[in-house]
């Protein structure tokens, strides 16, 4: 009877590696949405007649025990949970997904209004950074992308580099001397030196596909691709090390877009959402700890054909300042930032 049992086995584990057939091992989770602080439980359903061996459970990778307590700087988003089963000497792995929300609602915060400068309307803005009092812009759409250095104070483009037609112009973002600009759907990155503006060679993504948004903290590069994701990237290498997912206490924002790094946090805006809102998010855990309503900025710049989307985030350090502009928007805006 024994090799009848071994038999079955091997027959079960065929099974289990065939696409055609459903899992035999499935992961389960106490719930579906949890906060830090909250404890999961991970448990193996399997038909009755598989025995195994053991099993390990892991969150993103790390080994965790089946019930495990979510700490207070866990990332936020949705963690991919993984059992691996082991039976006969096999490893059969089976994959699932758990929720973690931020504890806190996001502050709401408003602007108060400085400036107004005018702003190229035929410019699809992208990505936009300070240098000191130069100020660098990135372009999108076909055949219209472009690398810029701009003169904020009367909208002057005082260089341009036109990207090839092939190209749709994403973010940007300065750092070590360099220029680094996305593409949306190429798969490329270009990098230019700062001071001519002249490229120096191209890169390509990873696990990311699209290029959206871009901005750094000095050391690290921070880039989106129009999910929930923020991707780490080193900046010598732009290889990417790890994401991020922009999460309240309600739910993952997906279409984040145009990136900036302020005093330790990253300004995100999201595409075609429903409000001019820019989020407040913390690095270190994709929190939104904040949400910026612009509301009334569109209103103010001409009402053209084609005129879209607050896409503009620059902070300039030493007036202590925001600008804000949009694509297809004949206007920039100085603005400070409050609490509601």
């Amino acid at each position: 009877m024994k090799w009848i049992t071994m038999l079955l086995t091997i027959i079960a584990l065929k099974s289990c590696g065939n696409e055609n057939n459903a899992p035999k091992f499935k992961i389960k989770a106490n719930q579906k949405t949890f906060v830090t602080g909250d404890t999961l439980h991970l448990t193996i359903q399997k038909r009755k007649k598989i025995a195994y061996d053991s099993v390990q459970f892991s969150l993103r990778g790390a080994r965790i025990a089946p019930t495990y307590v979510f700490p207070e700087d866990a990332l936020l988003g949705d963690i991919p949970a993984e059992a691996v089963v082991f039976i006969e000497g096999k490893k059969i792995s089976t994959t699932t997904n758990v929720r973690l929300l931020n504890k806190t609602a996001p502050n709401l915060y408003t602007y108060t209004l400085l400036n107004e400068f005018p702003h190229d309307k035929q410019a699809y803005t992208q990505g936009l950074e300070f240098d000191g009092e130069r100020l660098y812009e990135s372009t999108g759409l076909r055949g219209k992308s472009s690398l810029r250095r701009v003169n904020y104070k009367t909208g002057a483009v005082e260089k341009q580099i036109d990207l090839d037609a092939t190209y749709f112009g994403e973010g940007l973002t300065l750092i070590n001397g360099k220029i680094i600009q996305l593409t949306w759907q190429e798969n490329t990155g270009f990098i230019y030196d700062q001071d001519s503006m002249a490229m120096e060679r191209s890169f390509t993504y990873g696990q990311s596909k699209e290029g959206w948004g871009l901005c750094n903290d000095g050391t690290v590069l921070y880039k989106s691709d129009g999910s929930a994701k923020i991707w780490t990237l080193d900046a010598t290498t732009q290889k990417e090390t790890s994401y991020i997912e922009a999460t309240t206490n309600k739910t993952i924002i997906t279409k984040i877009n145009e990136l900036e790094w302020v005093n330790g946090a990253l300004y995100a805006n999201t595409y075609q959402a429903q409000k001019d809102v820019v989020l407040i998010i913390n690095p270190k855990n994709g929190a939104v700890d904040g949400i910026i309503d612009f509301e009334g900025l569109r209103s103010k710049v001409e009402q053209i054909q084609g005129l879209d989307v607050l896409n503009g985030i620059a902070y300039h350090p030493g007036r202590k300042t925001f600008f804000i502009t949009g694509k297809n928007w004949s206007k920039m805006f100085e603005v400070t930032l409050q609490k509601k």
